[in-house]
């Protein structure tokens, strides 16, 4: 028999139904008696039923009130997760959400709940308070309820609930207790609220919506595509080789059929017709009346073709006849059988809380319109304007459609009835790899050349000249997409063009007390680290606020918080990386409304200097992402001198001929760190050249440091005269240069992976350094030996001067770098000065988490931060 579960509006958020989960027969294990699920194989003791809370797959996504698509990334191997659609664990590649935690085989991809976290809104008002996002399972076995606080984690079972957005955890049976609304947790005053973003994604793939590399090719949506890789279900039922058995290909309509994505059952060969059909419509989590489908059998010959035959003609049949009294079918299809009249469930879209759905019947004279007049009574309201569905459409005919189509389609399709908003399509796409310094017009142009834009649908709302890019809006949806697709293939004047589909952040509605963090990951900094905090911070922030540095820069982040009244910034790469961002935000400070964020650094990179100085560590090495984040909102605030380096060549760059060829342009470069002249920057440039050429081995900081020992060993018998090449002056002073073989300019007490290159003995002759003074410090190193004395702590630089205003010349080509960026610069003047406004960067603080907030947020805050890292 079977166990029919009753749940009340309490256990579900947002309103539920009354639903079902069918228990096969008990199964007996020592000291206790054990019942499974038909559907999705959840087990349970027969004592225990009464409190089981969870959904059964079948019925799961018809408790959601607003369906919101799955983010699937590449396939993987997850040790110790479990398929949230049949509960069985991960054994083989599977899939995870890159935006919520959920895992599912590669063949229940199909079948996973849309539910899946609200991050914006999609072109409508929304409500401002948030319920907890529930996920069940894989949870760590550490994980206490925040009710009993007793263990809810297991790694043997999916066991436990967590909400998604504050972290809280709690046994199946106790998170109904807890208080619907969720503030959030810990992270409240970090997290880019929902209701404050828009974004109209329709024809836009959740990939591209939060802005995930293309890599990422599987998607969840319910009208695309799913790779072949979930053709064949064989994950529960292999190929019989019981002769008493069949295996039979279930389709489940026209929609399975032309993509060939079919599901295997294993019947009896004397199985009746309608035990036939109840394997099947289970092989689809459909858990309706077996009654209400029938079998059809097609062969190869009509795959292409709608007209399918059907093998059960007489009710007789469908009920009583073994469909194996014929030859066995190449495959089967399930189809429902077609009715009079329906039962349909209509969401008032503009209510939040309460009440799930309207049941109304409906037969073949019903309309769109006479539904609505029905309806509207039923719910309060007497007056629509607009329909999405015509008012004289035919519903029946409707729902006929979408059951040939897809009847798993159809058990998941909803009517929704909402009010009419004229609300205005814009959709917001970022444009870069345009040339530089060019006028709107100019832009405009281009972009009808290159793109064919529309302009009574496109226009340019921002131009961001000197990085050669712009923001489109764009009215027409597929007018977005079109030029979505073709910027990927378009090139400009020998440079690929790139675009990015960004949000608007609605100001207005942030909170006072909120000051959202802008994440920008460089997935190339750190080995593959780079990509596992990506996926991190989706989880423990809002996707939107979370940019990958490889896609389109940091520009479409300060873009989007532009208008934000006060945000921090945290860049997750190297010293390089951290250049790259405070570059970008101080060409575009003067378009922010906060136009001096504070930027703190998770250290990716080889060296790491500026990181270390500011307490964030030597490198990352696998740290809970949650606590970093607590680290950066208790971070300090203080001021860090940044600097202009203009190099003026006079003479060709070397390797010209005859010195015919013209000098080099005028360039000018931002300096954080420290700028190398020497052998310093030969050793950076060899470095430079060999990661060049088998970039695949320089993916951790110790294969990195190796390869400049090397670098550098091969280096100590070589004699140098640099202080015979160049020439030194010093807030208008000249500077007679001892002999050395590298000269020095340092911004930060941290030189080559740590070493304190100034040294900390006092001198009267100069100031104490800081990295706020105004000040930069001259130091000159006599050779590789030297170098590798100060790394060691034996020894210090020369100390040359101390200024605000530097001049070098150049009377040979000379290698340079520039925190880690390495080139031979051609003969001429290197002229180093103050960039403007000092910047405010976040040091790590050194005090203890302070204990604020009440005895249960405290408890709460604990028991996120056991999690904060999955």
């Amino acid at each position: 028999g079977s166990v029919v579960l009753i749940w009340d509006a309490t256990t579900f958020p947002e309103g539920a139904v009354p639903q079902e989960m069918a228990f096969r027969g008990s199964l007996a294990i020592p000291g206790h008696w054990v019942t499974t699920c038909e559907v999705c194989n959840f087990m349970s003791h027969e004592k225990c039923l009464k409190n089981i809370k969870i959904p059964c797959s079948c019925i799961a996504p018809s408790l959601v009130r607003v369906p919101v698509a799955h983010c699937f990334g590449p396939p993987g191997h997850y040790k110790r997760k479990f398929c949230t659609v049949c509960r069985k664990s991960l054994e083989s590649p599977a899939f995870r959400c890159e935006v919520c935690e959920l895992h599912v085989h590669t063949d229940c991809i199909l079948f996973a709940c849309s539910d899946c976290r609200q991050c914006h809104q999609d072109g409508h008002l929304d409500h401002d308070t948030y319920h907890h996002h529930w996920r069940e399972g894989n949870l760590s076995s550490g994980a206490r309820c925040e009710i009993c606080k007793k263990t809810c984690g297991s790694s043997e079972v999916l066991s436990g609930m967590r909400c998604e957005w504050c972290g809280i955890m709690a046994h199946a049976a106790c998170y109904v207790i807890v208080t619907p609304e969720c503030t959030f947790g810990r992270l409240r005053n970090m997290i880019l609220p929902p209701s404050c973003v828009q974004l109209f994604s329709r024809n836009f793939s959740k990939l591209h919506c939060f802005r995930i590399s293309e890599n990422l090719h599987t998607e969840s949506d319910e009208d695309d595509d799913v790779d072949g890789s979930t053709q064949g279900s064989t994950k529960d039922i292999q190929i019989s080789t019981d002769s008493s058995k069949q295996t039979l290909k279930i389709f489940d309509g026209n929609d399975a059929v032309k993509r060939n994505q079919f599901r295997l059952i294993s019947v009896p060969r004397i199985a009746k017709n309608e035990e036939v059909v109840e394997a099947a419509l289970r092989a689809y989590y459909i858990n309706d009346d077996q009654q209400e489908y029938e079998l059809q059998t097609f062969t190869q010959q009509v795959l292409l073709s709608d007209d399918v035959i059907n093998r059960n003609d007489a009710a007789e049949d469908s009920n009583l006849g073994s469909v194996f009294r014929e030859s066995v079918p190449e495959a089967w299809i399930i189809r429902a059988k077609p009715k009079d009249e329906e039962v349909i469930r209509i969401y008032p879209a503009w209510l939040k809380v309460g009440m799930a759905y309207v049941s109304l019947r409906v037969n073949k004279d019903s309309t769109v319109q006479t539904v609505i007049k029905e309806v509207l009574p039923l719910l309060g309201r007497q007056v629509i304007q607009r329909m999405v569905l015509d008012n004289q459409e035919l519903i029946l005919n409707r729902l006929k459609d979408i059951r040939k189509t897809s009847i798993r389609q159809m058990n998941q399709t909803r009517f929704y009835i909402v009010e009419n908003s004229k609300s205005i399509v814009q959709v917001n796409l970022f444009v870069g790899g345009l040339p530089p310094q060019l006028s709107p017009e100019e832009y405009t142009n281009i972009l009808k050349e290159e793109l064919a834009i529309k302009t009574n649908v496109v226009s340019v709302s921002h131009v961001y000249q000197a990085q050669g890019a712009v923001v489109l809006q764009i009215s027409c949806f597929s007018e977005a997409e079109r030029i979505y697709m073709l910027v990927k293939d378009t090139v400009v004047n020998d440079k690929p063009l790139n675009a990015v589909v960004i949000p608007a952040v609605m100001a207005s509605k942030i909170p006072q007390n909120c000051c959202p963090l802008l994440v920008f990951v460089n997935p190339k900094s750190g080995g593959l680290k780079g990509r596992d905090l990506l996926y991190s911070f989706r989880k423990l922030l809002n996707p939107h606020q979370v940019f990958e540095l490889t896609n389109g820069g940091p520009l479409p982040g300060f873009h989007t918080f532009s208008k934000v009244p006060s945000f921090r910034v945290l860049v997750c790469g190297g010293d390089g990386t951290v250049g790259w961002v405070l570059g970008a935000l101080e060409e575009i400070r003067h378009k922010l409304v906060c136009s001096e964020p504070s930027v703190a650094i998770l250290p990716l990179g080889t060296g790491n200097d500026l990181g270390r100085v500011l307490r964030w560590g030597a490198g990352y090495s696998g740290e809970d992402p949650y606590s970093i984040l607590v680290s950066v909102d208790e971070a300090d605030d203080v001021l860090m001198d940044r600097w202009t380096i203009l190099l003026d060549a006079e003479e060709p760059a070397e390797g010209a001929e005859n010195g015919v060829a013209e000098p080099e342009p005028p360039k000018i470069v931002q300096m954080n760190n420290y700028c190398g002249l020497g052998i310093d920057a030969e050793l950076s440039l060899d470095f430079h050249h060999a990661r060049e050429e088998e970039p695949g081995k320089f993916n951790s900081r110790f294969h990195n440091k190796g390869v400049y020992v090397k670098v550098g060993l091969q280096k100590i018998s070589h004699t140098r005269n640099l202080h015979k090449d160049i020439k030194l002056q010093v807030d208008q002073h000249e500077v007679e240069l001892p002999s050395i073989e590298g000269l020095i300019f340092i911004n930060i007490p941290s030189w080559g992976s740590g070493a304190d290159l100034w040294g900390s003995e006092s001198d009267n002759r100069f100031e104490k350094p800081r990295i706020d003074d105004g000040l930069l410090e001259v130091v000159g190193v006599t050779g590789v030996v030297h170098m590798g004395q100060v790394q060691g702590g034996f020894r210090s630089g020369i100390r040359i001067a101390q200024g605000s205003y530097f001049r070098v010349t150049l009377l040979k080509p000379i290698p340079v770098q520039v925190d880690g960026e390495p080139w031979i610069q051609a003969p001429g003047q290197i002229i180093i000065s103050a960039a403007g406004p000092k910047v405010h960067m976040l040091k790590k603080s050194k005090q203890k988490q302070k204990k604020t907030g009440s005895l249960k947020e405290m408890k709460v805050d604990s028991l996120s931060v056991s999690e904060g890292g999955r």
